[in-house]
């Protein structure tokens, strides 16, 4: 490897020694971190390059910052972090065909290992739970808002099932990241009735404990709707 190495921005070194700090367990969730003046004495640095490192830090989701208060670590969260995965990952969807395509590949695998995990692990209480988000969704027809904010609640409904928090921010995650991409094919005109028959037999295998049909009838219902998103992009031939 040639060539000089390069001196690291005041900002950037106040952010690698505070993120040293919280890595070895000196500062943990819920502590404050020093003022920014204690700071500035203690590193001997100006203001700029401390209000840089923190803003860095809170852009990581590893502060907070509230207006009035000294930063804090924050508590570890698997839902901020898919937050924090949001805008990079529309990025990638705007410039990236194959990124798009990949991605709703991806979520359908996962979709089918949750209705079979939701088959075995299901409670009375789960299945009353998924029946109530369908019934509102039927009652959302001609509300397209409503009725996309239903349908990726009923799949969170059965991501949870598992126990897993991982896999219910997961959930989340792709079906806001596909959604805030492709609002307008989510609600690709006539396809409402359908949606609803489709999740009421993905209720019903799982209500069944049939993770193979439950698997199933998700991967139909998936591809279906991945089905419908091409031709809409496609537009009229």
């Amino acid at each position: 490897m040639t060539g000089p190495i390069q001196k690291r921005k005041l900002g950037e070194e106040v952010r690698l020694r505070l993120l040293a700090q919280i890595e070895r367990g000196e500062l943990r969730p819920g502590d404050a971190l020093p003022s920014e003046r204690e700071l500035m004495e203690t590193l001997q640095v100006g203001r700029p390059a401390v209000r840089e490192a923190m803003q860095a830090l809170e852009g990581a989701g590893l502060i907070e910052i509230r207006h009035g208060e000294r930063a804090r670590v924050s508590e570890p969260s698997v839902g901020r972090m898919v937050d924090q995965l949001s805008v990079t990952m529309k990025h990638l969807l705007v410039h990236s065909y194959a990124s798009l395509e990949n991605l709703k590949d991806a979520r359908v695998t996962f979709e089918c290992e949750m209705a079979r995990i939701a088959a075995r692990r299901h409670s009375a209480g789960d299945i009353e739970r998924l029946e109530e988000v369908v019934a509102r969704q039927e009652a959302a027809q001609g509300d397209s808002a409503a009725f996309r904010r239903l349908d990726g609640q009923f799949h969170r409904e059965i991501a949870a099932i598992s126990g897993n928090p991982i896999w219910s921010a997961l959930s989340d995650g792709l079906f806001r990241w596909l959604n805030d991409f492709h609002v307008e094919l989510v609600s690709v005109p006539g396809k409402e009735n359908l949606t609803v028959a489709e999740h009421r037999g993905i209720i019903a295998a799982i209500r069944g404990g049939d993770g193979a049909r439950a698997g199933a009838a998700m991967a139909d219902h998936l591809t279906r709707a991945n089905d419908l998103y091409r031709r809409a992009a496609a537009g009229p031939r």
